[in-house]
């Protein structure tokens, strides 16, 4: 008995302490990849200081840094990591090759399109892109919700309501290219490579986050309660037993 009771004990632990972990990692990245670089742009690129250059390519170097940590250390190499990896690249390319402008609101804009794209083309797949973001084991209890659809005959309609699912999801995607690219055209107007680039850059990646994040998020929350409402309604189970606790 003692050592059940102890073997519980940590497995009660557990859970806490890697929420907690979470949420450090989330704050990490923010600082990491959002306010020292935005610093950085907007503080260190006069020439009195860094210079545009050197600051660019430092404010570049610590998102870059923190994504080659999670593919080659914590071994994230997924798609969503792959392509935010190849963001910074694209980034990075244009500042220090002292390309035109404009080419970072077409790249902004890039990134969710493919994301789009990919979440269409996956609707004629067995495994719509939901799966992957939304209906997954660390949300759901996927196991028991395909047993109660299994045993209720709705393994086909649930199949529909995963594409349609993913297309709601994919218009999020559609939604962050159109704001990333007006967001970029609005604010970026100086040429690569000066001190007023990187003011701009700088504030365009501080206001990225509350201008597309958060309108992105409410189409993601309207689409994982489309699928756990729907999920409901062809298994009969209670939302505490769909929802990993």
């Amino acid at each position: 008995m003692t050592e059940n009771n102890s073997a519980a004990e940590v497995d009660n632990t557990s859970e806490p302490i890697s929420k907690k972990n979470a949420n450090n990692k989330i704050f990490l990245d923010l600082f990491i990849c959002i306010l020292i670089p935005t610093l950085i742009l907007k503080k260190l690129s006069g020439e009195d200081n860094l210079g545009p250059t050197l600051a660019f390519a430092l404010a570049i170097s610590l998102p870059l840094a923190m994504a080659i940590y999670e593919m080659v250390v914590e071994k994230k190499v997924g798609l969503v990591s792959a392509i935010g990896f190849i963001s910074i690249l694209l980034t990075g390319g244009i500042g220090l090759l002292k390309l035109p402008k404009e080419y970072i609101a077409y790249k902004e804009a890039l990134i969710p399109s493919v994301f789009a794209l990919a979440a269409i083309a996956s609707t004629y797949t067995t495994k719509p892109l939901v799966r992957l973001f939304l209906y997954n084991d660390m949300i759901m209890d996927t196991q028991r919700v395909a047993k109660q659809l299994k045993s209720n005959g709705h393994e086909a309609e649930f199949d529909g309501v995963m594409k349609k699912a993913t297309l709601i999801l994919a218009s999020s995607f559609v939604l962050s290219a159109v704001l990333n690219f007006v967001l970029a055209k609005v604010i970026i107007v100086s040429e690569t490579g000066t001190e007023a680039f990187n003011d701009e850059l700088g504030t365009m990646t501080l206001l990225s986050y509350p201008v597309i994040v958060l309108p992105c998020m409410v189409v993601t929350i309207y689409t994982l309660f489309f699928v756990v409402r729907n999920i409901r309604r062809l298994t009969g189970l209670k939302l505490e037993d769909i929802v990993q606790q």
